[in-house]
């Protein structure tokens, strides 16, 4: 299934206008915190509007792989110490999310 240059080129212009509304709202950020204008507690609600980032991504979906992996071997391994390793893992991506 191909694109034609119409479609490409609209995809292009609707991520160039995300990326840059993106921006702008990244320099009125960082301009209201240089000028003291906003606070710890008015940039949370800000922060969870913003993406993860890739690396976080990553980081999220490895440690849920781990987390299955040490659910699946908890019969095999009546281990305590594994079962504490799981439950943090497991309230961590709940802490952060």
């Amino acid at each position: 299934m191909s694109l034609d240059k119409k479609e490409i080129i609209s995809a292009i212009n609707t991520s160039v206008k995300e990326l840059q509304q993106g921006i702008d709202m990244h320099c009125c950020l960082v301009r209201s915190i240089l000028e003291g204008q906003i606070d710890d507690r008015d940039l949370k609600p800000l922060l969870e509007l913003c993406p993860k980032r890739s690396r976080e991504l990553v980081l999220e979906k490895v440690i849920k792989e781990a987390i299955e992996e040490l659910e699946e071997s908890r019969k095999a391994f009546k281990s305590k110490r594994l079962e504490a390793l799981r439950k943090k893992l497991t309230q961590t991506l709940i802490d952060t999310n």
